[in-house]
């Protein structure tokens, strides 16, 4: 099998079962961001290869899942309305996002102002993953098309976790958030 198919050309590329819809198509819009997110996450995670702390196997642990999870978010926002999606997110894998995000803010200095993003290379990655899943929620809420709420619901907790990551990485490696000068 080719890399290259020359389908897409002109313009157009291929949704799940096959129907070919613009490349500045809502939906690939949508899904081209969700990859934008997981590709962003594997550099920050990249970025921890040789760091040593407590807690970095767990964030690999996590990651891996939410990686496999935004293919199937991905998937998910390719399929046509009424058409069968074949990967599905449960409730559950948002419940297990939520439950991270709260063990690994309890370990957190506590936020009394905004902070700037930026730290180890890895939590700057972090942040940045985080305003890429932002924007892959809007662009997954523009979709006219009903869109499963748990996609919505599961790319809404992705930057939360995403923030909450970033802080967990540089707490544990030293960093110290730097926070906005008051005018």
């Amino acid at each position: 099998m080719k890399i290259y198919t020359k389908t897409g050309d002109k313009g157009t590329t291929s949704l799940i079962y096959g129907e070919r819809v613009a490349k500045t198509d809502v939906r690939v819009e949508a899904y081209g961001t969700c990859d934008e997110t997981n590709s962003m996450i594997g550099l920050a995670l990249s970025h921890l290869k040789k760091e040593n702390f407590q807690g970095k196997e767990i964030i690999e642990k996590v990651y891996h899942k939410i990686q496999t999870n935004l293919f199937h978010v991905g998937a998910e926002l390719a399929t046509p309305k009424g058409k069968e999606v074949k990967w599905k997110l449960a409730e559950a894998d948002i419940e297990e996002m939520e439950k991270q995000i709260d063990e690994w803010d309890a370990e957190l200095p506590t936020l009394t102002n905004f902070i700037l993003p930026g730290g180890h290379p890895a939590g700057a990655a972090f942040h940045v993953a985080r305003t890429i899943a932002r924007r892959a929620e809007r662009c997954a809420v523009a979709i006219e098309e009903d869109v499963n709420p748990l996609v919505l619901a599961f790319l809404n907790r992705l930057s939360d976790l995403l923030f909450v990551t970033a802080r967990y990485v540089n707490y544990q490696l030293g960093e110290n958030e730097q926070t906005l000068h008051s005018k």
